[in-house]
């Protein structure tokens, strides 16, 4: 009876080694496609991200800059209106003179 417990055993094992082969090599599959995964990742995403951030910066210092110049006119246009006003009552004490 031992014998025969004994080779059921040994036939339970020699199923087991096989289960375990067959792991490793899905584990060698898994493993080779997680590093072209990463390179894709190192070579191309971030590539990408990178060249898309660079762009994005170009377009921030644009919009400072148009938001500057934007400010500076705004600041002439508050002056003309001053002026303009200046202009008007100078006319009319001119016009009360004369």
């Amino acid at each position: 009876v031992i014998k025969g417990d004994v080779q059921d055993l040994q036939g339970d094992m020699k199923v087991v080694k096989g289960d375990v082969q067959d792991l490793q090599g899905d584990m060698k599959v898994v493993k080779g496609d997680m590093r072209a995964l990463q390179l894709t990742l190192e070579n191309e995403t971030n590539h990408g991200i990178r060249i898309i951030a660079e762009g994005h910066l170009d377009l921030s210092r644009k919009l400072d800059k148009a938001l500057e110049t934007r400010n500076e006119e705004e600041i002439q246009k508050l002056r003309v209106n001053r002026l303009e006003s200046e202009v008007e009552k100078l006319k009319a004490k001119v016009g009360e003179i004369a």
